[in-house]
């Protein structure tokens, strides 16, 4: 894993300054600790911070092809790259190093733009060609590995985060709005959209070419279902053997590593079958690591103990107290580099330093596996809202929902009229593409409450919903109901949020590489072949993955119900009497005055309803940990120092 960045002036006689690709790269500092490497010629730059992996001694970046016409800048990993490299060796292919980085090269010049569709991997990377005065962009699949860039006055400055960019003088920091109502509805932006106005995100499977000033983003893959009446009618063994097939290949294939490699335990069904997958079909030595809670509520660490003594791994733990996540937060805002609606990414903030401490630099993970095998809560709540539409008038139907959440006390006390008119939401909306996510959308928006005068004037005649549907393929309208929630979930939510504030930003913090086995192309080529109803079973989640992979783990692990990574929220700022300077700073009705995102008198009610320990439910506790996240982000990146650190920022626990 690596940090990249770039300009290139499409004017000839404007050569980029050395010094701006040094700062940008120093930026990137914590994704590549190792080593930093530069190449200057003209008009281009491009700058590697490199967290050394693959051919330790030769991997160094940027690197070039034999006669120096191209060069690239990579950050990730190509887990298939010695099948490639024989592929390319046997097609007359000359290499120099044992890394994976020169195979792009190569597979560059053998297949040209279309090289990606040959890379198994997580990877964010630019070429430049020389000869053909092009800058070829790409991002991998799933969006694992971030790309952002900008055009600004003649050129593209492109960089892993959006940090490096805003060290060149002339891009402005600016908040976008419109961004902001995205994050405030769907916990993320819409490609290419950032929180950054006019800083874009590459969007995954996206590839970007620059040539002669002009740009071309084009789409080189996308997650298909079949149509409804189109699955292939095999047996469940058939879909079971198979799934254990690929998911043991791509484990091995992402073992592949010059250095150690863990994983991370959660406890759950997913993290649980990657490490058992580790332990059992290969030789490595295995070291795991976790994170347990102060706080009951969110604890898992009995299921993680007991997963620990039946593979017999290395374990380690981080146990995580409410001051432990307000004294991380606003590092954990200067890596999102955008607002985010809970703290969840602190805990794995803390986890990863753990990581680093214990000498590993690379962890596997069981990231995915809820989106591309039917995993959540939310796909079997639409099943039942789906059955619920058409039978409003059931009595028994609406009751199921209390089954859906059992770890959320809240839900399980609430009365019968609150859940139906909770779970209400979008019920007479069956035909709409988006039936499954409508309730947790408008229950996110509420938020947007909070917003001040100004902002709701910007955004009066906006819809994010509409946004977001401009984006479908016209493929979506013929798929099943739970093909659609599923493609939401995994190409919105899980590239937006998951794998990026909680996946990629708060393991390369402190230098520790994800990888992903469930989200090897193949694996979710297949998932997304499999029929609805093997992929959940009535209400049964997972179906086909515990079938396929249970006889591995413990009974108490496969059986457990399912419950999502949560941390506490508006507790970890305001559950231990003192609270944090920069929480009174970032909150005060001054500071919220002078930004202007928010409404001071309606933040201060939620202030001082999180002070008494009153704020319940969702909404408290998104609009919380949403307003002083945005708070921090303006802070540090809008009126932060040019050289951004947070510790410049004055900001202390």
């Amino acid at each position: 894993m690596c940090g990249i960045c770039g300009k290139l002036n499409f004017k000839r006689s404007e050569p980029v300054e050395p010094e701006l690709i040094k700062d940008m790269a120093s930026a990137l500092h914590h994704r590549g600790p190792d080593e930093f490497g530069f190449y200057n010629e003209k008009k281009i730059g491009l700058g590697h911070a490199r967290l050394s992996i693959i051919d330790l001694s030769g991997g160094q970046q940027p690197m070039h092809n034999e006669d120096k016409n191209i060069w690239i800048v990579f950050n990730g990993e190509i887990f298939n790259y010695l099948e490639l490299r024989d592929e390319l060796i046997k097609k007359g292919h000359t290499f120099y190093t044992k890394s994976d980085t020169e195979v792009i090269i190569h597979a560059y010049e053998e297949y040209g733009s279309r090289c990606v569709d040959y890379l198994n991997g997580q990877f964010a990377f630019a070429i430049w060609n020389k000869r053909r005065n092009e800058l070829f962009l790409a991002r991998d699949r799933m969006g694992i590995r971030p790309l952002f860039y900008t055009i600004l006055n003649n050129s593209i400055i492109f960089s892993s985060e959006a940090k490096s960019i805003l060290l060149d003088k002339q891009v402005k920091r600016e908040i976008d709005n419109l961004a902001l109502d995205q994050i405030f509805t769907f916990w993320s932006c819409i490609p290419p959209r950032t929180i950054f106005k006019n800083i874009l995100e590459l969007p995954p499977a996206h590839y970007l070419i620059v040539k002669d000033g002009k740009i071309k983003t084009e789409r080189y893959w996308d997650m298909k279902f079949p149509e409804e009446d189109e699955y292939a009618d095999l047996p469940e063994e058939y879909y079971a053997e198979k799934l254990e097939e690929l998911l043991i290949d791509s484990t091995r294939l992402q073992l592949r590593s010059d250095v150690p490699v863990g994983a991370y335990l959660s406890g759950g069904l997913d993290s649980s079958i990657t490490t058992a997958l580790i332990k059992r079909y290969t030789n490595s030595p295995l070291k795991t690591f976790s994170v347990a809670f102060e706080d009951k509520a969110y604890d898992e660490s009995g299921y993680q103990k007991s997963l620990v003594k039946h593979l017999n791994t290395d374990h380690k733990e981080v146990v995580c107290k409410y001051t432990d996540i307000a004294k991380a937060f606003p590092d954990v805002i200067w890596h999102t580099e955008k607002p985010i609606l809970r703290t969840a990414p602190a805990p794995l903030y803390l986890l990863s330093k753990l990581v680093r401490d214990s000498g590993i630099k690379v962890v596997l993970t069981g990231e995915g596996a809820d989106e591309v095998l039917a995993g959540y809560d939310i796909f079997k709540e639409a099943k039942i809202r789906r059955f619920w539409a058409k039978m409003p008038d059931s009595k028994f139907r609406p009751a199921l929902l209390r089954r859906l959440y059992p770890y959320l006390p809240a839900m399980q006390t609430q009365s019968k009229f609150y859940l139906e008119a909770f779970f209400q939401t979008g019920l007479s909306e069956l035909s709409d593409e988006f039936f499954s996510h409508l309730p947790r959308w408008n229950t996110t928006a509420k938020i947007k409450e909070f917003f001040s005068n100004d902002v709701k004037g910007i955004l009066n005649t906006y819809n994010s919903v509409d946004e977001l549907r401009r984006t479908l393929d016209t493929d979506f309208s013929k798929w099943d109901w739970l093909s659609k929630a599923q493609y939401i979930e995994s190409t919105k939510l899980l590239p937006g949020y998951i794998l990026s504030s909680q996946g990629d930003r708060m393991a390369m913090a402190n230098s520790v590489e994800g990888r992903f086995p469930f989200l090897d192309h193949r694996v979710v080529e297949f998932c997304c072949a499999i029929p609805p109803n093997m992929r959940m079973k009535v209400l049964k989640e997972k179906y086909i993955l515990k079938k396929a992979l249970g006889k591995h783990l413990p009974q108490e692990i496969v059986k457990r119900t399912k419950q999502p990574y949560m941390a506490p929220d508006s507790k970890s700022f305001f559950g231990n009497g003192s609270v944090p300077d920069y929480v009174e700073d970032m909150l005060s009705s001054k500071s919220i005055k002078e930004n202007g995102y928010f409404n001071p008198q309606a933040v201060e009610r939620l202030v001082n309803k999180c002070r008494k320990n009153l704020a319940i439910g969702f909404k408290d506790n998104m609009a919380l940990v949403g307003i002083l996240s945005m708070q921090l982000v303006d802070k540090i990146f809008v009126k932060g120092a040019r050289h951004l650190r947070v510790t410049d920022c004055g900001l202390k626990a």
